[in-house]
C-alpha cells in the first residue's frame, strides 16, 4: 500500500512540474550565435518564443524533432538584400529560406521604398516567409525632392530631405543606406551625406553605404564612409565590402586596415560581403554618371548627339583600358528585358550576335544602344579570390546576399540569390577552413542582429524570438552557379520563423509568419 502510495506521489509530481511546448528540439548540437562551442542540448519552443534549452525530458510536446548530429542556430539574418517588388511574386522567399536565411535587411544601396510605414504596413498585410527590417533609401530621399538633378541641394531641400529621413526613423527603419555610384546619390556631396546621416544618429539608427568607388579610387570611398561616422557618431556598415577590377587584386589589406584602424579610433564600422568573386549591378555603371542624370528622356537626347556619345563610350574603354583588358566579356547579362535571349551572355558574345566586330569600340557602342533600349541587370566578373578570402577572414564581417527575392526560372541572377550561407559554410568554413564554424554562425545571427538594433533574435537564448535552422554541417552546400542559378541550397533540414516550422525535412510548408520588424529607438 504504501509503494503504491509512493508511485502514485511521485506520477503526480512529475505531472505537476512538467511543462508542455508548441516544439522541441531535443539532442541537437546547440550553436548559440555567440561564437562559442557547441553543446548538446534540447530547445522548447512556446508560441513565437525559446521557451527553454537544456536537459529537457520532463518536457511534453506533440511535435518533436530529433537533431542529433545536426546543428541548431538561431535564425540567419542577411543584413544586405533588395527584396522590394518581389515580395509579391513569391512571399515564400525560398530562395532565402532555403539558404537558412530568416531575417533579412532591405533597402540597401540607396534604394528603398518612399514611405516607411505603408512599406512595414505592406509586409505585415501581405504576409512572407521572412522578417523585413529596412533602411530608409537616401536615393529615395533625394529623389522626393529634386528628382535626379545633377546639382547641390539647397538649404530648403536639404531641410525636406532631414524631414523625410526623421519620418523614416520615426516610422521604423533601421538607418539609412547610400548608394554613391548610382543616380542621384552619386551628385551628393559628403556635406549633404553628413546632415541626413546626423538625423539618423538622433533616432539610433545605422549609416549603410555602398560607398562612391570600389575600384581605383576604393581607400577615398572607404574613408569617406568612415568620415560619415565619425562627423554625424553613428554605427557603419560598408556594403559588400571589396576590391573591384582586376587591377586593383591585393589590395584588401590596405583597406582592411582603414576599417581596423577606423575601430581603433573608436568609430562602430563593420562590412559585410557576399562569397563570390562576381558582382552584380545595372550596366549604367559602365557610363559617366552625368549623362544619366534627369530621367530615361534626357539620356536618350544626350546620347543622340555624336559629340556626346563619343565621350560616353571612350569612358566606357577607358575601364577595361584601367583593368588591363581587350574586351567586356567580364560582363555578363543576368536580365535584359528587351531581349531576354541575351541573359547569360556576355558582352562581347553579344556585341558578335549583333553583327558588330569583334572589338572593344564595337562592345562600346552595344553598351550604349542597350542603355537607349531600357538598360541591363548584369553580372561583372573582377574581383579575385585571394581578396575574398582575406576579407571572409576578418571578424566583423557579416555573410550577406546583396540580392532579391527570386522567381525560378525568372533571369539569369547572380548565383549569391541562392547560395551566400551554404557557400560561407560549405566552402569557405567547412573546405577551405577561413573560420570556423562557430565564428560563422556568429557572424549570420548575433553580429548583424546587434549591428541594426534587432532585439531579442539572433541568439539561443530563453526570451528571445524563436527564428532557428537546423542544419546538417557535413551536408550544407551551395548548388546554385553563374551558369545554373535557379538552384536551392542543401543541407537545412527545420527552419522556424517567430516560432513557426516553416522548413520541415527540407521541405518549404507554405508556413508565412515573417513580420516587418521596425526599429522602436
Amino acid at each position: 500500500m504504501k509503494y503504491s502510495l509512493l508511485i502514485i506521489t511521485l506520477l503526480f509530481s512529475q505531472l505537476l512540474f512538467s511543462q508542455s511546448a508548441d516544439y522541441i528540439i531535443r539532442n541537437g548540437k546547440i550553436m548559440d550565435g555567440t561564437g562559442n562551442n557547441w553543446q548538446l542540448k534540447d530547445v522548447a519552443i512556446v508560441n513565437n518564443k525559446i521557451a527553454a534549452i537544456g536537459n529537457l525530458k520532463s518536457w511534453k510536446t506533440n511535435n518533436e524533432i530529433d537533431a542529433k548530429g545536426l546543428i541548431v542556430a538561431p535564425g540567419f539574418i542577411d543584413v544586405h538584400a533588395h527584396i522590394e517588388g518581389g515580395e509579391s511574386r513569391n512571399p515564400l522567399a525560398t530562395n532565402f529560406i532555403y539558404d537558412g536565411v530568416t531575417t533579412v535587411v532591405t533597402g540597401n544601396c540607396g534604394g528603398s521604398a518612399d514611405d516607411m510605414k505603408m512599406y512595414f504596413n505592406y509586409i505585415d498585410s501581405l504576409g512572407v516567409s521572412i522578417n523585413v527590417a529596412a533602411l530608409m533609401g537616401h536615393n529615395n530621399i533625394r529623389k522626393q525632392v529634386m528628382g535626379t538633378a545633377n546639382r547641390h541641394a539647397t538649404e530648403q531641400e536639404l531641410q525636406k530631405m532631414e524631414a523625410i529621413a526623421a519620418k523614416a526613423m520615426q516610422d521604423g527603419a533601421v538607418g539609412m543606406s547610400t548608394g554613391l555610384i548610382y543616380i542621384p546619390g552619386t551628385f551628393a556631396p559628403t556635406e549633404e551625406v553628413v546632415r541626413l546621416a546626423k538625423v539618423i544618429a538622433k533616432n539610433g539608427g545605422v549609416y549603410a553605404s555602398h560607398i562612391r568607388n570600389e575600384e581605383d579610387k576604393v581607400a577615398e570611398a572607404v574613408n569617406e564612409a568612415i568620415a560619415i561616422g565619425r562627423e554625424a557618431h553613428l554605427p557603419v556598415e560598408i556594403s559588400h565590402f571589396k576590391v573591384n577590377g582586376q587591377n586593383n587584386w591585393g589590395r584588401s589589406n590596405e583597406t582592411l586596415d582603414l576599417v581596423k584602424n577606423a575601430r581603433k579610433e573608436g568609430i562602430d564600422v563593420t562590412i559585410d560581403q557576399y562569397p563570390y568573386t562576381a558582382s552584380s549591378t545595372n550596366l549604367g555603371i559602365l557610363l559617366p554618371d552625368w549623362v544619366l542624370a534627369d530621367g530615361q528622356d534626357s539620356i536618350l537626347k544626350r546620347l543622340k548627339d555624336p559629340a556626346i556619345r563619343a565621350k560616353v563610350k571612350a569612358h566606357s574603354l577607358g575601364i577595361i583600358k584601367g583593368r588591363g583588358l581587350k574586351h567586356f566579356d567580364y560582363a555578363y547579362v543576368a536580365n535584359f528585358k528587351a531581349d531576354t535571349t541575351y541573359n547569360g551572355k556576355n558582352l562581347r558574345e553579344i556585341n558578335m550576335i549583333r553583327g558588330n566586330k569583334d572589338n572593344a569600340k564595337d562592345e562600346a557602342e552595344t553598351i550604349v544602344q542597350m542603355i537607349e533600349l531600357g538598360g541591363a541587370q548584369m553580372v561583372y566578373h573582377g574581383m579575385g579570390d585571394k581578396d575574398v578570402k582575406n576579407i571572409m577572414a576578418y571578424p566583423f564581417n557579416m555573410a550577406a546576399s546583396d540580392a532579391g527575392i527570386a522567381v525560378v526560372g525568372v533571369s539569369r541572377p547572380h548565383p549569391r540569390a541562392y547560395g551566400t550561407n551554404a557557400r560561407v559554410l560549405g566552402k569557405y568554413v567547412r573546405e577551405e577552413k577561413v573560420m570556423s564554424l562557430e565564428e560563422a554562425i556568429r557572424r549570420m545571427t548575433s553580429l548583424p542582429a546587434d549591428k541594426f538594433n534587432l532585439k531579442e533574435r539572433g541568439l539561443i537564448k530563453e526570451g528571445f524570438i524563436a527564428d532557428l535552422v537546423v542544419f546538417d554541417e557535413n551536408e550544407v552546400t551551395d548548388m546554385a552557379t553563374f551558369e545554373n542559378p535557379h538552384q536551392f541550397s542543401k543541407g537545412f533540414k527545420f527552419i522556424f520563423v517567430n516560432g513557426a516550422l516553416t522548413v520541415d525535412k527540407g521541405v518549404h510548408n507554405g508556413t508565412r509568419k515573417g513580420i516587418a520588424i521596425r526599429n522602436k529607438n
